[in-house]
């Protein structure tokens, strides 16, 4: 089931979840997260939803975002490598897609199109396709 999206609203927002602030000596990630999840929706870059997508937060409410890039630019890039954003779609528990049947199937129609690609993001492509 996907979420309403009020893209006015962070991630606290939407989860109703705030966390306390990170630790002096948190990592960058962590840090990087926090302040992410205290952002507009709206305002996410393909980077912050490629980190945070990655790291397993707000699936409900970044995943359909994540969709709407990928809709137009499959090998949408952030700051790692071209595709890193459908790559950490792609590494998500197979048991998401069961709650997220919709975009499941959409991520499916996206990724059986594409042709070309680097090994290790085809054979994310296939372990997703055979789940």
């Amino acid at each position: 089931m996907t979420h309403p999206l009020n893209r006015d609203r962070s991630l606290e927002e939407l989860e109703r979840a705030r966390w306390p602030a990170p630790s002096a000596d948190a990592t960058r990630l962590v840090t990087t997260a926090h302040a992410l999840r205290r952002r507009p929706i709206s305002e996410l870059t393909v980077e912050d939803l490629r980190l945070l997508i990655g790291q397993g937060m707000g699936l409900p409410y970044l995943l359909p975002l994540a969709l709407e890039v990928l809709r137009e630019n499959p090998m949408a890039e952030g700051h790692m490598y071209e595709g890193d954003l459908l790559s950490a779609v792609l590494a998500r528990n197979p048991s998401v897609w069961d709650e997220l049947p919709d975009l499941g199937r959409e991520l499916c129609g996206i990724v059986s199109k594409l042709t070309g690609l680097p090994s290790d993001l085809q054979q994310k492509v296939e372990l997703f396709l055979a789940s």
